[in-house]
């Protein structure tokens, strides 16, 4: 599972790693600790297969869903199912896209209660996480985009804390997983696995991330 994560990275930055042309004319504040609800920043391909970078609510809502509330409970979908199920499996054929991240966070049990960890590409650098995204008409004709994140096996980097991780794409991968040349949804499943051991580092944070209204560098800093 993933249930909160990090993009600390500026506008500039994350156009840069998914080599994208033009920046969008909104800010995007550094983000210490992003919640299912809300916005998170996505990478797409336009109708004339351009990258653009889009703000989507995290928790996919089903064209058919009659409220948006369901999006609440599919902030996650399992890679090894979501390509079958009801809920993503429109989007798994045509609408898949990827978050930009720099860190997610896990909480491991302990005798003193839940330790969160903040795991991060060992060399602290921008990552993507594969996605879905949906777009929903309200009663009212009023769209709402949202996403939810693939979730792989954990690697050997993360099963300590949980037996679940995000599923992370490298850059090479990236045009394969947009679509931008017809492929075939089994290729696609074929790029959804855990990462190599020596990927990723985790370290553990301040319990003040705990509660999703916290925001800010206080997030990321060390337990006391």
């Amino acid at each position: 599972m993933c249930g909160r994560f990090t993009l600390r990275a500026t506008l500039a930055d994350v156009a840069d790693y998914f080599r994208i042309d033009h920046l969008p004319d909104w800010d995007w504040p550094a983000r210490f600790n992003l919640a299912p609800t809300q916005a998170v920043l996505a990478v797409r391909l336009t109708g004339d297969g351009r990258r653009e970078m889009v703000r989507l609510r995290w928790g996919l809502i089903p064209s058919w869903a009659k409220d948006l509330n369901i999006g609440s409970r599919l902030i996650n979908a399992r890679a090894e199912t979501a390509h079958e199920k009801p809920s993503f499996r429109t989007a798994f054929a045509r609408r898949r896209c990827l978050v930009a991240a720099d860190g997610y966070y896990e909480w491991k049990k302990t005798e003193a209660g839940k330790q969160p960890y903040l795991f991060e590409m060992s060399d602290r650098s921008l990552f993507a996480i594969a996605g879905l995204w949906e777009r929903w008409l309200g009663d009212e004709g009023d769209a709402i985009e949202s996403v939810t994140l693939l979730t792989v096996p954990a690697s050997p980097d993360t099963e300590a804390v949980h037996h679940r991780m995000p599923a992370i794409l490298p850059r090479e991968q990236f045009g394969t997983w947009l679509g931008e040349s017809p492929t075939a949804d089994s290729r696609c499943r074929a790029l959804l696995r855990p990462p190599s051991e020596g990927t990723l580092r985790m370290r553990p944070v301040s319990s003040f991330v705990n509660r999703p209204m916290h925001e800010g560098p206080q997030c990321v800093a060390p337990p006391r």
